[in-house]
């Protein structure tokens, strides 16, 4: 193997595309005594470091579910609390993409949102659009089924009489995004959620007791040393 080659063969066990599973925050302040908005504020504020530490590792492509269309079925202060601190976190998001020159891009049925958040989430990502580092996408409101379901939607009304994968994939809200290499989801739940359905059918998937507040750089090395011991052959055979 010549020096290129090799080089071509390290970028491979890094991952282009990560997406992940933000699970745990509630349990994280409950164990110290807290709110679960605490723990809901703790996790807001880990998704920086971890983005910086993801591109830092040569991750290009970062997706967050920060909520569910499910979640709408939690109390009604704590989602009034969620829906808070997703508008101040979109509203302090247009300095952090300029300070780390990150783009950002909201996907979900955003039709669901207050006013004043869409108005938001327009402004941070009108700002960031043609920031060049880590592409970080959030899912607000978001279920994989029901993308799909949007997407399919959207289709059959243009009169599309044969829809392929490939028309699918184009229609749905990551357009343009490629597909997750891997994901990861902290807390230790085993299940994806309803989270990218379409997406993830060929991601790894890795599961982490760590609580989403907790998760650093190291769960996150430990990640990406378990996907990089993993023989990706989408269904063929080496």
């Amino acid at each position: 193997m010549n020096q290129k080659e090799g080089r071509m063969a390290e970028k491979k066990t890094i991952p282009e595309h990560v997406a992940f599973i933000l699970d745990g925050n509630g349990r994280w302040a409950k164990k110290r005594g807290m709110p679960r908005t605490f723990g809901h504020l703790e996790g807001c504020r880990n998704v920086e470091p971890v983005c910086r530490a993801c591109y830092e590792m040569g991750i290009r492509y970062v997706t967050m579910y920060a909520f569910s269309t499910e979640n709408w079925k939690r109390p009604a202060d704590e989602v009034k609390e969620l829906m808070r601190l997703l508008e101040k976190y979109m509203i302090d998001a247009i300095g952090l993409s300029k300070k780390n020159n990150f783009r950002i891009r909201i996907i979900g049925d955003k039709s669901g949102l207050s006013e004043r958040l869409q108005e938001v989430i327009g402004k941070v990502e009108e700002f960031s659009k043609d920031f060049t580092g880590l592409q970080l996408t959030i899912a607000v409101n978001y279920g994989g089924r029901d993308e799909i379901r949007r997407a399919v939607s959207k289709l059959v009304k243009e009169g599309n009489p044969d829809v392929t994968e490939e028309m699918i994939s184009g229609a749905l809200d990551t357009a343009g995004i490629p597909d997750p290499d891997l994901m990861i989801r902290t807390s230790g739940e085993q299940r994806l959620s309803n989270y990218l359905m379409w997406q993830l059918a060929y991601s790894e998937l890795y599961f982490t007791d760590t609580l989403w507040p907790d998760f650093g750089k190291k769960d996150l090395e430990e990640a990406l040393a378990f996907y990089a011991g993993r023989d990706r052959r989408y269904g063929g055979v080496k």
